[in-house]
């Protein structure tokens, strides 16, 4: 009997314990879990890409089930087992190819009309308007373009009153490096005041209308530099495909050694793609973190 109540009370003393424990440790209050680089990434890709209704949970599978429909799908139109492994990883980067050759058809779509919106709000702004209700009046005297995404603004801003929170999730939604940059300028107005405003984006928008012109010039000359790298690059894969359409005329590459060349075939096309890529890349502006 003695050895019982010793015993309940070491568990009564530890329940006590494990109870002032968890008292505590629910006083502070934790930083939340950073999301993970790959997430992060696929999510800023389907925003600038205007998918923001896309969630990253969504995407993902989506690239696995094209990957393994062209897993399924290459032998049995082929006859070759050794097409499936090729099938599947195009299959899986097709969405994500799709996806940013979108944003940058989108981004480069809004560079032409970033301009015409900064010369809008700095007549908004030396008309002596608010500049809440400058940034507003983009919805509608704003570029057509950028006209839903600030009338999504204004709505908030009415709606809640917090100039700063619904900027935030103005930039949030166009995911733009230009956006990012006057959004800073007017976070900053906004908070410390400044007289000069006019004057920032004036010098904003004839830097925007300088860069777009010299990155013009620049795509035009080099077009046709990556048009032909394209061609040089996909020219034996389509060789392949067509050879593909003839019975039996993959049975060579249904063998290990068939398999080694085009196993280094597709290392040798990957890897020199993506030095093209880098060497004939524009700089990017990079997006402004708040």
């Amino acid at each position: 009997m003695p050895g019982a109540g010793g015993a309940g009370g070491v568990a009564a003393g530890a329940l006590l314990g494990a109870g002032l424990f968890c008292a505590w440790w629910a006083c502070w209050e934790r930083a939340p879990r950073p999301a993970r680089v790959p997430r992060r990434r696929v999510r800023r890709a389907l925003d600038a890409a205007g998918l923001s209704s896309v969630p990253v949970a969504v995407f993902v599978p989506v690239c696995a089930a094209a990957g393994a429909l062209g897993l399924l799908l290459a032998p049995a139109l082929t006859g070759a087992l050794v097409t499936a492994v090729p099938a599947a990883a195009a299959g899986a980067l097709a969405p994500a190819a799709l996806v940013c050759s979108r944003a940058r058809r989108r981004r480069a779509e809004r560079a032409q009309e970033w301009p015409d919106a900064v010369d809008a709000l700095t007549s908004a702004v030396r008309a002596g308007a608010a500049l809440p209700d400058a940034v507003c009046a983009l919805a509608v005297r704003g570029p057509a373009r950028l006209r839903p995404a600030f009338a999504a603004f204004a709505t908030g801003y009415r709606t809640s009153g917090a100039f700063e929170v619904e900027l935030a999730h103005l930039q949030d939604e166009l995911a733009d490096p230009v956006f990012d940059r006057l959004a800073a300028v007017l976070r900053m107005t906004r908070q410390v005041g400044g007289s000069d405003l006019g004057g920032t984006l004036r010098t904003l928008s004839g830097y925007l209308r300088e860069d777009q012109r010299a990155r013009g010039e620049l795509l035009a000359r080099q077009s046709w530099t990556v048009s032909a790298a394209r061609l040089a690059a996909a020219s034996p894969w389509l060789v392949l495909v067509l050879l593909a359409t003839r019975p039996g005329a993959l049975d060579a590459y249904d063998t290990g050694t068939g398999a080694a060349v085009l196993a280094g075939g597709a290392v040798a096309t990957a890897v020199s793609y993506r030095v093209m890529v880098r060497l004939g890349r524009l700089p990017e502006a990079r997006r402004v973190p708040r």
